[in-house]
């Protein structure tokens, strides 16, 4: 089994540890936060071993998964992949682009296997989509949250659009050509509520909302491509796929679809309505069983550091555009 230690114990962090004793390929030997009193706390409750310091609980284990401050992300992950372990890093990857690109670096010397912490790419409604989501040319996104103190700390693009932003990045197959946004501060220092268009070279085009300051939860993303619209609703998960088929002449065509005449005498369309049966899952739990098995076999992370990169990068050019305003 491949030994692991936490790093952070808050509320993120505890779930982690929960999820982490369900994992059949890790050995969780304990757990490192700088606050006594939670610390402390954390040991009692999980009946886990509490280290001292970074350092010990780094020589006693071969994967680090840190759920600390997203401001301590780079000082630790350089110690962990100084000491070549293998890290499962939370979202957002850095504090900034900067110090990604430099764990990027260090990483590749390192030669082990690091996984980001976008959770929603193990979404059972996401999932159950991906296979579907072909080339979409319009993305339409909302992550609405009612205000928590918790992760004010930090711009809403940080917060929760850049969830979204890791999704769009991971299904358009393009560069991108143009980025616009706009956002305000109604309840803290930083943007609560914003706003974002990507353009894409491939003329592939996202529009990204998320707020924090909304009177209810809502996270949807809708995807429009060629002859199908898929809409997945992350909060409930459930999913959504309508399709347009081509009716055969000569054919019968299906008595239980929609059918529909195209102009100009272009022919005749289906619209077929398709509600996958999706089962519930413990996304994080998943996330982090896919990273076990990515150790284990030698391969590919499914979010690698470059995404979680590249999802940072875009974000911060985000948050430019709104502070250039």
């Amino acid at each position: 089994m491949l030994k692991i230690g936490v790093l952070g114990a808050g509320h993120l962090g505890k779930i982690h540890i929960h999820c982490i004793r369900q994992t059949k390929d890790f050995e969780l030997v304990g757990f490192y936060d700088p606050d006594e009193k939670r610390s402390e706390a954390v040991a009692k409750e999980f009946g886990l071993k509490r280290f001292s310091g970074l350092g010990e609980l780094l020589e006693s284990v071969d994967v680090v998964d840190i759920v600390s401050t997203t401001t301590s992300h780079y000082e630790v992950a350089c110690r962990a992949l100084k000491m070549a372990k293998h890290i499962f890093i939370e979202k957002p990857v850095a504090a900034n682009p900067e110090e990604a690109k430099s764990l990027l670096s260090i990483a590749n010397e390192a030669n082990v296997k690091v996984q980001v912490g976008h959770v929603e790419r193990f979404n059972p409604a996401f999932t159950a989509a991906r296979a579907i989501i072909d080339n979409p040319m319009f993305i339409e996104t909302h992550r609405l949250a009612q205000f928590n103190p918790r992760g004010t700390d930090v711009s809403v693009v940080l917060d929760l659009m850049i969830h979204d932003i890791d999704i769009v990045l991971s299904v358009v197959p393009s560069n991108i050509k143009k980025i616009s946004a706009s956002g305000v501060a109604v309840v803290t220092d930083t943007p609560d509520i914003t706003n974002a268009r990507i353009e894409f070279d491939n003329g592939s085009v996202a529009n990204l909302t998320a707020s924090r300051i909304s009177m209810k939860n809502m996270r949807k993303s809708r995807f429009f491509q060629k002859n199908a619209y898929i809409s997945v609703d992350f909060l409930e998960k459930e999913t959504e796929i309508i399709r347009l088929k081509d009716i055969v002449p000569g054919t019968t065509p299906d008595p239980l679809a929609m059918t529909i005449d195209l102009p100009d005498g272009k022919g005749t369309k289906q619209i077929y309505l398709d509600k996958p049966s999706i089962k519930p899952v413990n996304a994080i739990k998943d996330e982090l069983e896919s990273f076990a098995g990515a150790i284990r076999r030698n391969t590919t992370p499914v979010v690698t550091l470059e995404d979680g990169c590249r999802a940072l990068e875009v974000a911060y050019k985000i948050m430019d555009k709104i502070n250039a305003e």
